[in-house]
């Protein structure tokens, strides 16, 4: 029987198969672990939140296996500058729902169009400390398509293969000041990429709903 670790992207379409748009997608959830942080910091995570959808893009190439494709932020934006994030942005007034949202801004960051992407499943939201209510939208993208960088919002990107996020072993824990505030954190470290904050719980709750299939 094939590991998780050798998952195909027929087998990550059947584990996320029963997961939904979420029909309100600034109805979040908290990150593990965060029951233990102060009162304070919780309520802010769950106060006035504005929805925003970002792209996960699981890149399959014929001959390897499934990655994930991540975004260095460039350094001159204004909120999470210089960060790995997965593409995606804020909800705008004429998009008809979240999964919208997410293609539309994966298109304007990274080029990759709307056909281009099959939509196998989503994630319920979670908050940032920015703000943000969070919908991930999970997609199959062929590892054939031509990437657009807008460089004003993208200094690079890079892929971390799937393989290696379901591997436990590669989980990091660290105690990390938010908001002058300490809090135990994931990350994951690939290739001299930090992978922290929201994009690394966005990872921790993909890698929890497709293990637990």
């Amino acid at each position: 029987m094939a590991t998780p670790e050798d998952m195909t992207a027929d087998q990550l379409r059947a584990r996320l198969a029963d997961t939904q748009k979420p029909a309100d997608p600034t109805d979040v959830v908290l990150p593990p672990g965060s029951e233990s942080w102060p009162r304070g910091m919780r309520e802010q995570l769950v106060s006035s939140l504005k929805p925003a959808g970002v792209l996960i893009p699981v890149v399959e190439r014929r001959g390897s296996g499934l990655s994930l494709l991540l975004t260095q932020r460039a350094a001159e934006l204004k909120h999470h500058a210089g960060q790995v994030s997965f593409p995606g942005g804020r909800m705008e007034a004429d998009d008809a729902d979240i999964e919208v949202t997410a293609l539309r801004e994966a298109h304007e960051e990274i080029g990759i169009a709307g056909g281009d992407v099959t939509v196998i499943g989503y994630l319920a939201p979670m908050p940032t400390i920015t703000g943000y209510a969070v919908t991930p939208v999970v997609g199959l993208v062929d590892g054939a398509v031509e990437l657009r960088l807008d460089k004003t919002e993208v200094e690079y990107v890079f892929e971390v293969p799937l393989a290696f996020l379901l591997d436990p072993r590669n989980k990091k824990m660290v105690e990390r000041d938010v908001d002058g505030r300490l809090a135990t954190l994931a990350e994951f470290h690939y290739d001299g990429e930090r992978i922290w904050g929201a994009t690394a719980f966005i990872i921790l709750e993909f890698i929890k709903n497709i293990k637990n299939k």
